[in-house]
């Protein structure tokens, strides 16, 4: 799939691959709600995919991060800073996105697995992409409510720690359809595997947790996974959730 490869899944529902990251745009009328923003290099990316759906960057009402690694984080700072739009993400998560820690793969524990087929490619691209820029946030927003969120297509975050303290996932019960971002993929250039699966283990934070979010992934009516990295996924997600958990080390 090219780099800015648009899939229409449901009416008012597109998901975007970028350049090894994905990201989701839920359209209803005139307004728009964006979840991840990709690498920082995708940023025109970003937009030309709004655009190419009629819509100007002012028509996003919200954009909803699932968590705030780099690849999903790289234009929140840019889209709020220039255009006011309220970022948002679980309350655990909003340290992370200020960058007062950060829980991502470092380069010397993917230096130790680059003897693996895509590891060095993907290592490469991450680095030119901005997987080591700069992106903090200054003004993150937890989510305003519990429950379904007052947006464009109505998305239920769901937390799904593991991969990061405050990954989310966000549900899209009217349509069946599940945003998964890392809690549950369905392919990574560093993976030979191909359909449901966790991302391989050096980009969990807590891998023991991740495993177990899977369970709450189990529990969410779907037939549709979108997820960070990979191909739309049709099928139930509970069984995907449950391949996954198979495969997982």
């Amino acid at each position: 799939m090219h780099d800015g490869a648009m899939v229409e899944v449901a009416a008012g529902v597109h998901l975007v691959h970028g350049s090894n990251t994905n990201w989701v745009i839920l359209t209803e009328g005139d307004a728009v709600t964006l979840v991840d923003t990709g690498y920082p290099s995708d940023r025109q990316a970003v937009l030309a995919s709004l655009d190419a759906l009629g819509h100007s960057p002012k028509a996003v009402t919200g954009v909803l991060i699932t968590h705030a690694h780099n690849d999903h984080l790289g234009s929140a700072e840019y889209l709020s800073s220039t255009f006011g739009i309220p970022i948002h993400l679980h309350e655990a998560e909003l340290p992370h996105a200020r960058r007062e820690f950060l829980h991502q793969v470092s380069i010397g524990q993917v230096m130790r697995q680059a003897w693996r087929p895509g590891v060095l490619p993907w290592a490469l691209h991450a680095i030119k992409s901005g997987g080591k820029a700069d992106v903090h946030m200054t003004r993150p927003e937890p989510f305003p409510k519990e429950g379904a969120l007052d947006l464009p297509g109505r998305p239920v975050p769901v937390h799904t720690p593991g991969h990061t303290a405050g990954h989310c996932v966000f549900h899209l019960p009217d349509a069946g359809i599940l945003i998964s971002g890392d809690a549950l993929v369905s392919g990574h250039p560093t993976s030979r595997v191909r359909g449901p699966q966790l991302l391989p283990a050096m980009f969990d934070a807590e891998r023991a947790k991740a495993r177990a979010s899977l369970a709450h992934i189990e529990a969410l009516a779907a037939d549709v996974l979108l997820p960070g990295h990979g191909p739309v996924h049709h099928g139930p997600v509970r069984e995907a959730a449950r391949r996954a958990r198979e495969l997982a080390s």
